[in-house]
Formats: C-alpha cells, structure tokens, sequence
C-alpha cells in the first residue's frame, strides 16, 4: 500500500468521477458533505463510515456538524495524493450514505488548504 503506483494520474481521476456523482476532487482529495434529517441519524451514518473504514483499512478525515457529515479521503502514505483505496473507500461510502437516505452536497465542503 501507498506506492507510487498506487497513486493515480488526473486521467484515472478523471474516468473514475463519473462513477462517483456525490464526490469532488480538490486539493489532491475527494470530498463530500452528507446531509441527513437529524444528528443521530448523522451518528449512524458516521458509524458505517467507521465500519467501512475499518474493513478497507482506510479512513477518511472526517468532520460532524448537527446533521452534516464532511468527509475527504486522500492517501497519507502516498503523499498525500488520490489512490485506488480512495476511489473504492469513498464508493462504499456512497453506498453507505444512499442506504441511510442521506443527501450528498459535496459542493458544501469547505476550501481544502
């Protein structure tokens, strides 16, 4: 893990983001914000987030405001660039999301810097 071969060019970021509608990708990242109707049900979503994280062994930065949840995933051992781990982390956190009736606002996430 986190090799220079594992990290993508902006061609391979650029096939892979049609795949993933509720993501963008700055500053070397991919980030969303998920909106929810409550705070707990922001606590369930962030607990499958937990549980995806865990069984890529890939976590996300994270961030939890009442009903938002920030989310950016970048590889740290690899400079801090876009992998594959990435694109497949942050697709099941999409799947996660979806399943949970979250609504994805990616443009709502912060400036990255």
């Amino acid at each position: 893990m986190g090799e220079a071969k594992d990290i993508l060019s902006q061609a391979d970021i650029d096939g892979a983001l049609p795949g993933l509608p509720d993501w963008e990708y700055r500053s070397g990242g991919l980030v969303t914000v998920y909106k929810v109707p409550t705070s707990a049900a922001a606590l369930e979503l962030i607990a499958a987030v937990g549980q995806v994280a865990e069984d890529l062994n890939h976590h996300p930065d994270l961030d939890w405001r009442y009903n938002r949840v920030f989310l950016r995933f970048t590889s740290h051992d690899a400079g801090a660039r876009l992998t594959g781990r990435d694109v497949v982390a942050a697709r099941r956190c999409s799947d996660a999301a979806a399943s949970l009736g979250a609504t994805p606002q990616p443009e709502r996430y912060p400036p990255v810097g």
